[in-house]
């Protein structure tokens, strides 16, 4: 993919987050997630049906990597079976850590290819990936 359209991807998701704002519904599971060393710090709430994610919705201040990470993701994951999440989860983690994966189940987060060339921006990216990581153990463990 060109850089330009990722980058185009990226400020887009930015800009014009996908799903951004928490439901009051107390079916979602709701992690906060944040950043040690920087702004970052979200909200990321998912509603999980008979084993697929059939919602996805953050809140919060972050940078424009954490920030459009969470919305790909969020946009990714909807419509998912808890299994595909964590090969998803699995594989970007990996891409982002630069080890081995499969770009193709990563949809449109492969715009974060990259990321790795700035180690600072790895935990920004990482960011939302933790909470679902999070959202999942919990509901395993309802």
């Amino acid at each position: 993919m060109d850089e330009k359209l990722k980058r185009d991807i990226i400020l887009e998701h930015y800009q014009n987050p996908f799903h951004k704002g928490l439901s009051d519904n107390p079916e979602y599971i709701t992690v906060n997630s944040r950043n040690a060393s920087c702004v970052d710090n979200i909200n990321v709430s998912v509603l999980i049906d008979d084993g697929v994610i059939i919602d996805a919705r953050f809140d919060g201040d972050a940078c424009a990597i954490c920030t459009s990470a969470t919305s790909v993701m969020a946009k990714t994951l909807i419509g998912k079976t808890l299994d595909e999440a964590k090969v998803i989860v699995e594989n970007f983690e990996n891409m982002i850590n630069e080890k081995e994966y499969d770009s193709s189940v990563l949809e449109e987060l492969n715009v974060y290819d990259t990321v790795y060339r700035q180690p600072n921006r790895k935990t920004c990216a990482l960011l939302p990936f933790r909470a679902i990581r999070d959202i999942m153990n919990k509901n395993e463990n309802k």
